[in-house]
Order: C-alpha cells, then structure tokens, then sequence
C-alpha cells in the first residue's frame, strides 16, 4: 500500500514530550484530509520485573487522563542517547528500587499508529530483586506493590488493569509460559 502524501505541515504544540503536528495529506486514492494531527513523542520501555519466587513488581499511580489510580508496570521515556534495554533497567529501578538478572525483549509495538510516531518496548525482568531505594521523579507519585503474577494476569483478563499496552505485555508473557 503507498504511503500518503504531506503537502504541508504546521507545528501546533512543540514540548520535551509530545509535539502535535497538522498535516494537510493526500491518499493514493486522491482523496485530500485538510486537517490530520499526528503526534510526536518519545519511545518509551515496560518491565515485567519477575521475582525469584514468581511475583510481579507493579507500581500504583495517578493517571490524570484516566482520572484514577492506574496498577500498571515499571515504565517510562528513553531518554536521549539509551538503548531500550539501558533506559528498562533505568525506570525500574528508579520506579521501584528493583534491579533484574536479565531482561528480556518480549516485543516493541506502535500503540497508536493511526496518529502517533512513539514505539513502546517490553522486557520481562528475570530474578527481580531490592537494591536499593526507589527514587521516582518528582511528577511521579507510585506505590510499589509485590503480588502473585496469577493474580495480575487475574486482573489483566477482568480489566483491572487499564493500560492497554501493560495488559499485552502481561498476557504475552504469561502466554509464552514466562510467568509462574
């Protein structure tokens, strides 16, 4: 399928992360949109941290676009000159305190290719483990919480767990055996 063509692009909002751009884009079709937003943001990474003895390291916080407390898993922006796997260890232990053995690559997806450029990329943490304090930024306010992962992917099926992409990234691990 051919791409779409840009015939002009204005920057509306330019932050540290997110840039919203309108674009006046013409379809293989010859059909014209005068007005398509697409958003530029960072890529970003989520742990699936797995404790020696199978449990999961999830984090509580406050989701302003949801307006409610969100369980969701270790995860953040790669920042600027960081692999994926650097910028993982990184937020988990910044979120939690809690470093891995190993990380492993579960999958990179593009959680909202229709408008945005940003890719999330999943590990699951193998023999997760305290090592430390958990020093989150100051915009983030977490609980860190320790629980059997046969009850986070209990909460994944019902709906417990509203990030869409942490529910992926819980099923598929708990799907290729990878959870206890």
């Amino acid at each position: 399928m051919n791409p779409w063509e840009v015939l002009s692009t204005r920057v509306l909002l330019d932050r540290r992360w997110l840039r919203v751009n309108e674009e006046r884009v013409l379809l293989p079709n010859g059909a014209v949109i005068e007005e398509f937003h697409r958003l530029e943001s960072p890529d970003w990474v989520a742990v699936v941290p797995v404790t020696p003895g199978g449990d999961i390291v999830m984090v509580d916080q406050y989701r302003h676009g949801a307006k409610r407390t969100s369980r969701e898993l270790p995860a953040g922006v790669i920042d600027a000159g960081e692999t994926p796997i650097q910028a993982a260890k990184r937020e988990l232990l910044e979120e939690t305190g809690y470093t891995v053995s190993e990380l492993v690559p579960l999958f990179a997806l593009s959680p909202e290719p229709h408008r945005s450029t940003q890719r999330g990329h999943i590990f699951l943490g193998k023999n997760a483990g305290p090592t430390g304090e958990a020093r989150p930024e100051p915009t983030e306010v977490l609980e860190v919480h320790v629980l059997p992962a046969s009850e986070v992917v209990a909460d994944a099926l019902a709906g417990r767990i509203i990030h869409a992409v942490h529910v992926a990234a819980i099923l598929v691990a708990h799907g290729r055996g990878l959870l206890a």
